[in-house]
């Protein structure tokens, strides 16, 4: 069985560095594709081969549910790439953004069964500590928990772990909130050839940034449209943890893979973005981790929607969101 692997990006740039970069080498391997979803404000064309680019007039025509009624100027609109790339049987899924830059080990195989040190906490854990001697800490970790001296048991390999949901740092600009950028605003360089596995119930945020997913966890790929740009892929994460969980997998955190050179963006815009999340972040953990879950495989969507509709009820989202989700699991149940 061929192992093919879509790597997804929206923008509404045109093709950029980062883009051209992963293109340039991607046409060297085999089985891998990108895929580069419009918006509004994308280019009509995008003038560069080797290229799936999904414009407005072809998510239109497709033929999944979600796409007549995703909202338009939204990140959300990722989700349409990774039903294009599910469609196309796709083992792998790789989501990174335009400005996101590769490394070469970008391009690596990736193995869903991984042996690593594991890492146990009560509830949160700052991952970021472990890959840097400096003070940061990842986007959407509660403010309550960035001084927290919480005691971390680092166990030593000797198991192996199945890891559905890996994330890849990013160097020089990597996903933290708009309050370290607005203090501090420095570059970071992470630590190399390090990864972790979190225990279960322990929680930290992943981005959309640079993240691999495996086949067995693609529904949980879904991006809701009722919150925040900032929180979308944050109160995704936290939701794909809670079903993971359930299933015995673990979320795994790696050395960078690609370094980001950040496009332009207003820091106290995203500061007032990311506000519901420094107030509710803690609420939301605590909803889920409560919430009694089916195991199985075969229950995933019926998890992910019922943890939607009780976080709806919670006002995390807003009533239009179960819309989407519904549109969302039915279209992955035609083509998973």
């Amino acid at each position: 069985m061929n192992f093919k692997i879509s790597i997804i990006v929206t923008s509404i740039a045109k093709p950029t560095e980062a883009i051209i970069k992963i293109r340039n080498k991607i046409i060297t391997l085999n089985n891998w594709n990108l895929i580069v979803v419009a918006d509004l404000k994308s280019p009509k064309k995008y003038n560069i081969k080797k290229i799936k680019y999904l414009s407005i007039k072809k998510q239109k025509n497709s033929s999944f549910k979600l796409a007549k009624t995703l909202p338009f100027n939204s990140y959300s609109r990722k989700n349409i790439g990774y039903l294009e790339a599910i469609k196309n049987n796709s083992n792998v899924i790789i989501e990174t953004d335009d400005d996101n830059l590769p490394y070469s080990n970008f391009f690596n195989k990736p193995e869903l069964h991984l042996k690593s040190k594991i890492l146990k906490s009560k509830k949160w854990i700052n991952v970021y500590k472990l890959f840097s001697d400096q003070f940061l800490w990842p986007r959407g970790l509660p403010l309550n928990e960035i001084s927290n001296k919480q005691r971390v048991l680092i166990k030593k390999e000797g198991r192996i772990y199945t890891s559905p949901i890996q994330q890849s740092l990013s160097d020089h600009d990597p996903d933290v909130d708009a309050i370290y950028r607005l203090i501090y605003d420095k570059k970071i360089k992470f630590k190399k050839n390090l990864q972790f596995v979190l225990d279960k119930n322990n929680f930290c945020p992943f981005n959309s940034q640079n993240t691999v997913w495996f086949k067995i966890a693609f529904p949980l790929l879904y991006l809701p449209s009722t919150c925040s740009f900032r929180m979308t892929d944050i109160w995704r994460s936290f939701i794909a943890q809670r079903i993971m969980h359930e299933n015995g997998w673990r979320l795994s955190f790696k050395s960078p893979s690609v370094y980001q050179n950040r496009n332009v963006h207003n820091l106290m815009d995203n500061f007032i973005d990311e506000i519901e999340g420094y107030k509710r972040n803690n609420e939301f953990i605590d909803i889920i981790r409560n919430l009694k879950l089916k195991k199985g495989i075969k229950n995933i969507n019926k998890n992910l929607l019922f943890l939607y509709k009780n976080l709806t009820q919670k006002k995390f989202f807003k009533k239009e969101e179960l819309i989407l989700v519904k549109a969302w699991i039915n279209d992955i149940e035609k083509i998973l």
